[in-house]
């Protein structure tokens, strides 16, 4: 499975089977991290300590059921969840944790599902990553709006300048210093302010 998408995540395997450990294995050669717990007391701890991308549980599990395990881990981490149950139990399971965005299969369809599971939820993270980082752009432009805003009215007030002559200024000095209007706008608050 692995691909030139896979590379940059990490996954956090929960799980007291040694079977379903090696079975996973064989789908996750691409990417960067893997770790498995064997506890949930274990996997609480290691998202406190680490990012992933993707969460596998595969339930029950020594200590716990591990559905508020992966409930907070949907909410505290913003990790993708793959909950692995058995199959007396997966239309309760599905029940609870369909509404969390949490995907859900049982145990006996691993070997057919499992790949295409972990590939969905590659996936959806990439384009998590991708509007995170569109939003990130969004905010570094408004702020950059804020502080010319800012520096055209400092301008305008110490200065005498109009809007128009104060924007100009800030365009031409950025242009004249092969500089952002952002880092002109900080250097004008700077010395006005």
């Amino acid at each position: 499975m692995s691909r030139k998408s896979d590379i940059y995540h990490s996954i956090l395997i929960v799980s007291s089977s040694e079977q379903f450990n090696s079975k996973i294995k064989k789908y996750l050669t691409g990417f960067v991290t893997i770790d498995i717990k064997k506890s949930v007391a274990l996997a609480r701890r290691s998202i406190l300590e680490k990012y992933y991308d993707i969460i596998v549980i595969n339930a029950p599990l020594q200590d716990e059921s591990g559905i508020e395990f992966a409930f907070d881990a949907t909410d505290k981490c913003n990790a993708s969840v793959l909950f692995v149950s058995p199959r007396e139990v997966y239309e309760d399971v599905l029940e609870n944790v369909t509404d969390k965005g949490i995907l859900a299969i049982t145990k006996d369809m691993i070997d057919g599902r499992l790949d295409k599971a972990i590939r969905y939820l590659t996936a959806v993270q990439s384009r998590m990553h991708k509007l995170e980082k569109k939003t990130l752009t969004l905010e570094e432009k408004m702020e950059e709006i804020r502080l010319v805003n800012r520096a055209k009215l400092l301008l305008m007030e110490q200065k005498g300048m109009t809007e128009d002559e104060a924007h100009s200024y800030i365009l031409k000095c950025a242009m004249d210093n092969g500089a952002s209007r952002r880092r002109i706008a900080e250097d004008i608050i700077n010395k006005l302010c």
